[in-house]
């Protein structure tokens, strides 16, 4: 992963995101150790105190938990409380824009269903 620096979204949300992504993908596993603030830094070219608010985010959403003088590691519901914060946070904001879409260019709930359904099966077929 990139950092983008020309983004609105500070780096520490990004490398927080990061994380969340990685833990999602299988590459950081429950109870596994995640990189330290030291080791993301250097990976990001990034100053250790921004690393350290990325991880600090997850911490305080119990996605990570703090083994004193070991670092932190990935907590056993971590991919549960991801999915869930991304459904609210993500989804729900997704789904806010498209209806207002859906409003101003006069579409109806059931033809917004409708291609909603008709992509779904679209990307099953690709999939297949």
């Amino acid at each position: 992963m990139i950092l983008n620096t020309d983004s609105t979204k500070p780096i520490y949300i990004q490398i927080s995101e990061w994380i969340e992504a990685e833990i999602l993908n299988g590459n950081f596993q429950q109870g596994e150790k995640v990189h330290s603030q030291y080791t993301l830094a250097e990976m990001f070219t990034i100053n250790p105190a921004t690393a350290a608010k990325g991880l600090n985010i997850l911490s305080d959403e119990n996605i990570l938990f703090n083994k004193r003088g070991l670092g932190k590691f990935v907590s056993d519901n971590a991919i549960g409380i991801i999915m869930e914060k991304r459904k609210n946070k993500n989804l729900k904001g997704m789904l806010k824009e498209l209806i207002l879409e859906a409003d101003r260019l006069h579409v109806s709930e059931d033809e917004l269903i409708e291609m909603i359904k008709s992509f779904t099966n679209e990307r099953k077929g690709a999939e297949e």
